[in-house]
């Protein structure tokens, strides 16, 4: 077994059952009601904090972790800070000022809004991914397939250099941004090549690398449908988005 490791980042994304929208919204509310009981008795965010006490830093380190996770998440955005401090205080003792159906209303609202922030982003992106594959793929040495898959050949390995089928596994190495040049992965970044089955990529990557041979390099542009589409793994790829990837193909397994 090779010791290379691949990133989860080029598996096959699975299909979500509920919106991404909805998703960030539950998450936030989790997170509230989940966490809320730990801020009981806890100092206004306007008092300083004494970070020398081991208690406080352990309080101060929670918060920081749950607003990290709501920043990631692209939740903070849509929430008042001070009304939601103040909920966790409400909910940890026990005085909550809304009957649990307007707490509902509250938080359908707030998916509602998350909702239609998350498909004007997606909309947002698929224009501008459209229009930036129909410039590319009218330039010189981009070659485009039928599914929609760019390419442009960086350069080229043996002329008898074997090429992988989808039952094969690779050796690759790669370097993966967004089209304005943002890296969301690369294994030439970390140092080390990763390894994978054909079948275990992205459409794009498992397409182009049945057409690449051992030793090339080449730049691969993907159109979203190629890529994760509407379902980002990872907030550093937002939705519809076109992917640009490096790569060389070192060894098939």
């Amino acid at each position: 077994m090779s010791n290379h490791s691949s990133s989860t980042l080029l598996l096959n994304p699975l299909k979500a059952s509920i919106s991404r929208a909805v998703y960030k919204a539950s998450a936030a509310a989790s997170l509230s009601l989940g966490l809320s009981l730990l801020f009981a008795g806890q100092a206004s965010a306007q008092e300083a904090i004494d970070l020398a006490d081991e208690d406080n830093r352990i309080g101060y380190s929670i918060g920081v972790n749950i607003g990290q996770n709501l920043v990631a998440q692209g939740i903070i955005e849509g929430i008042d800070m001070n009304s939601f401090v103040a909920g966790m205080r409400d909910a940890a003792g026990d005085t909550i000022q809304l009957s649990n159906e307007e707490l509902f209303a509250a938080i359908q609202l707030f998916q509602e809004r998350m909702t239609a922030a998350a498909q004007a982003e997606m909309e947002a992106n698929f224009a501008t991914t459209q229009a930036f594959l129909e410039e590319n793929g009218a330039k010189e040495g981009v070659v485009s397939t039928a599914s929609g898959l760019q390419y442009e050949v960086i350069s080229s390995g043996p002329a008898d250099g074997a090429s992988p089928t989808t039952s094969d596994s690779v050796l690759a190495h790669y370097h993966g941004t967004l089209i304005d040049g943002t890296v969301f992965d690369s294994s030439v970044d970390r140092g080390e090549p990763a390894e994978f089955g054909l079948t275990q990529v992205i459409t794009g990557w498992t397409e182009a690398l049945q057409l690449m041979s051992v030793g090339d390099k080449w730049r691969l542009f993907l159109p979203p449908n190629l890529a994760y589409g509407e379902q980002s793994p990872t907030p550093a790829i937002p939705p519809n988005s076109a992917l640009v990837f490096e790569v060389e193909l070192l060894e098939i397994r």
